[in-house]
């Protein structure tokens, strides 16, 4: 109550109105970065529309790929050697979230996995990242607003998109709209 009868509150709530929080997903033809490849990324602001999204697909970085992951990504390995240059890629997804999503950029994903591969791609293409250091696991958003460690997610998430990266990226999107 004490934190309500001083200004405190009133910055932290223009903080949270001028951040832009982005869901993000990628696929990725292994299970780390540099040694495999991000073959595929999507994005959505997250705001009740819905509508501004980015998708791209990425060429391979490395010579190296497992079968399986391939398989889970939908793509065959010649296709993935058509995609665009990844330093394109990530040039064209800065500029759409400089534009699209503005200073204050939140990176959000259901996992881990997302964040590893395109925090390394930012910093490797482009020496930068503008997500800055760190990103938000909407399931452990999720399981702090519930206040219990066990609390099952899936059902935030209706539908399974086949590891489409856009697909997921407004599904957890969705999720989180609920939950705010």
């Amino acid at each position: 109550l004490k934190f309500f009868q001083d200004d405190r509150w009133i910055f932290f709530c223009w903080l949270f109105l001028l951040m832009s929080w982005i869901s993000v997903d990628v696929e990725a033809d292994g299970p780390i970065p540099g040694d495999f490849s991000m073959l595929a990324l999507g994005a959505v602001i997250v705001e009740p529309s819905l509508q501004k999204t980015f998708y791209a697909r990425l060429h391979p970085i490395s010579e190296k790929w497992m079968p399986d992951s391939l398989k889970i990504c939908g793509f065959s390995r010649e296709q993935t050697l058509r995609f665009e240059k990844p330093q394109s890629v990530l040039r064209h997804f800065a500029q759409w979230l400089s534009i699209q999503g503005g200073k204050h950029l939140y990176f959000v994903s259901d996992n881990g996995f997302d964040w590893q591969y395109v925090n390394w791609y930012f910093y490797h293409f482009l020496g930068s990242n503008p997500f800055g250091y760190s990103s938000i696991n909407l399931l452990s958003l999720f399981l702090g607003l519930k206040k219990n460690m066990y609390s099952k997610f899936k059902h935030f998430k209706k539908k399974s998109y086949g590891h489409n990266p856009l697909d997921d990226a407004l599904a957890n999107a969705r999720a989180m709209l609920k939950m705010k």
